[in-house]
């Protein structure tokens, strides 16, 4: 078993640059595939024919790099989305394969496109969403791929959150907020036709429900809805009776994602996030090759990309210590031959494994999280790096995890607690995180590190806590509420006021607006509950040095934010080191600024805990 201190240290430009391919899409005549690569360090979408080794890039992205991009169903443009500087102002590009020209399709200063439908029966037409005529809430707009042209078809009354659309390419459905943070389901039976409630989901309910799509004949609403129970469960509504099927569920787990069939609108599949994800098949006729896919490989699988035929599926593994493979599978021939991996570099070196852990919390909640070690290490007396994920409304999950990896290389324990707030463990446990950040959820943070010194994984003098956005916030609490736990503390675009936090969010954040004063706190009306959990105003009790990042055109979390506690630190003769990215938002996109921040960090944490350093 090699030590760690035979174990090569992996390359920060291996573990956070740009990966050598990745996000393959096939073509919807299945004659074409596509995949993101770099182009002078910049990713950009290349083009080629399958079969063939003509793949080029069609996109000349020189800035940020293209991210979320897929076919449009005339087999001739593809389309993504790019911002300015990470301010989240999201414009909609149509890159023609053929001559390669591409066309801004929203060139709107200020306004964010989302992307709600497209269709492969209507290849020529796309469905977005824009706040174009109201900052605060999205209309619907058909688009005309051909010409460019676009068309409001459903304007925004101030309280829609989620559009959703059947499959005549209709708006038919809508998410509207209520003042108290509640969701009512609005339904129509045609976009002439007057809208009725269908049901409305209370705060307890809403971040485990939703609306996921309609049947092919439109009389079908298939549900997420954790109504009477405690997990989001899978159901099939009919909205003439309104009687209900469940179809699947979980006592513990919500459903986290679904396969659903291009041509009938059924769902095929639905998958359970728990240590790992599991899938439950509802539709016999994708069963063996579910099976199949399992055989394959032994990482947790996702269908990535699907012909119209749908006789191809592209196929991405995620596993804990590598990278991700993808696979071409061919559903007549129930095969699969190797595409690529994202990142091949991360073969030549020995990665650590993610150990699913779980522990009872100081006033008996079970918690569930994830532990790397570094590879061939026992684990014991560790320095241990508390890696608190974002959200708060999300979740760590197992597989490949690039900090987790370079913690665990550099000589650190790495843990990550899906704490009180997190998603996907039933609704209980989601609203045991309401009004409880800087409490309870930071609770839950300290209970895991103490669990891990009880264990004897770690070692109680050299703990650090780190995170980005609400993990950089628990970074701040941990610094000015707990002082005394932890060694170092590195913030990543975190909140440090509650107060000036809400009150600067982003205009198009307005209908959500009830239920995060249901969860966090109103400012207008609890500004001095949300002082009390605020890690500005307990910036004396800090005793340990901070490493602080942020993006300067963050929507999200302003730069106020960091530059406020930073002054008070400064003010008062704290050691901080601060990093402000002007090109960057809400996380770092383009690979030298995340380079330039994990050399920082990686140094940060090498002083202070005594782990390994690339120089």
């Amino acid at each position: 078993m090699a030590t760690l201190s035979q174990t090569e240290l992996i390359p920060r430009t291996v573990l956070f640059g740009n990966p050598e391919k990745t996000s393959p899409r096939i073509s919807p005549d299945g004659k074409h595939l596509a995949y993101l690569a770099p182009v002078e360090g910049v990713l950009n979408v290349w083009v080629g024919t399958i079969g063939s080794d003509d793949f080029h890039a069609v996109t000349r992205d020189t800035d940020r790099g293209v991210r979320f991009y897929f076919w449009a169903f005339d087999n001739r443009h593809i389309l993504y989305i790019q911002d300015v500087g990470g301010n989240e102002n999201w414009r909609l590009y149509a890159t023609n394969i053929q001559t390669e020209e591409t066309r801004d399709l929203t060139p709107f200063e200020d306004v964010q496109v989302q992307i709600l439908d497209q269709d492969k029966h209507f290849p020529n037409e796309l469905l977005i969403a824009m706040n174009k005529e109201n900052p605060q809430v999205h209309d619907v707009y058909h688009l005309d791929l051909t010409t460019g042209g676009l068309r409001r078809i459903a304007e925004n009354p101030g309280t829609i959150a989620q559009w959703v659309i059947d499959a005549q390419f209709r708006v038919r459905g809508a998410l509207a907020a209520q003042p108290d943070g509640s969701m009512e389901l609005l339904i129509r039976d045609e976009e002439s036709a007057p809208w009725r409630s269908l049901l409305t989901w209370n705060t307890d309910d809403v971040l485990t429900s939703g609306p996921v799509g309609f049947s092919l004949d439109g009389q079908m609403l298939y549900l997420i809805d954790s109504r009477g129970v405690n997990a989001g469960r899978l159901l099939k509504m009919d909205l003439q009776t309104e009687e209900i099927t469940v179809m699947a569920e979980d006592p513990q787990y919500d459903v986290g994602g679904a396969i659903i069939h291009p041509d009938t609108h059924e769902i095929q599949a639905v998958a359970f996030n728990k240590d790992r994800m599991e899938w439950t098949v509802l539709d016999e006729s994708i069963r063996l090759d579910i099976d199949r896919i399992h055989d394959i490989h032994e990482g947790d699988f996702s269908l990535v990309s699907r012909d119209n035929a749908d006789t191809t599926w592209l196929i991405a593994f995620v596993v804990d210590n590598g990278p991700v493979p993808y696979y071409v599978y061919d559903r007549k021939k129930q095969s699969a031959v190797f595409l690529f991996d994202n990142q091949p570099a991360l073969s030549k070196y020995t990665l650590a494994q993610m150990e699913p852990i779980t522990f009872t919390a100081r006033d008996g909640l079970i918690v569930h999280g994830y532990l790397t070690v570094p590879a061939g290490e026992r684990k014991s007396q560790l320095p241990l790096v508390l890696n608190v994920h974002g959200g708060p409304w999300h979740r760590d999950a197992w597989g490949y995890h690039p900090e987790a990896q370079w913690l665990a290389n550099r000589g650190y324990a790495c843990l990550q607690i899906n704490y009180r707030g997190s998603t996907g463990y039933g609704k209980a446990f989601l609203n045991a995180g309401n009004k409880e950040w800087g409490r309870n959820m930071h609770n839950d943070l300290v209970d895991a590190v103490n669990w891990a010194v009880e264990q004897g994984i770690a070692d109680a003098g050299r703990v650090a806590i780190y995170g980005g956005s609400y993990g950089g916030y628990a970074a701040l609490v941990g610094a000015t509420f707990t002082p005394d736990l932890f060694c170092c503390a590195v913030d990543i675009v975190g909140p440090s006021n509650l107060v000036t936090l809400i009150r600067s969010f982003p205009a198009y954040w307005s209908t959500y607006l009830a239920d995060m004063y249901k969860r966090v706190g109103n400012p207008d009306t609890d500004e001095e509950f949300l002082h009390s959990r605020s890690p500005l105003f307990f910036v004396d009790k800090i005793k340990i040095p901070i490493l602080i990042a942020q993006g300067a055109n963050d929507p999200r979390v302003k730069q106020e934010e960091s530059e406020q506690i930073v002054a008070a630190m400064k003010n008062k003769g704290i050691s901080y080191e601060y990093l402000l990215f002007p090109d960057e938002g809400h996380g770092f996109a383009k690979p030298a600024n995340r380079l330039k921040f994990y050399a920082a960090a990686e140094k940060f944490l090498a002083t202070h805990l005594g782990g390994r350093y690339e120089d």
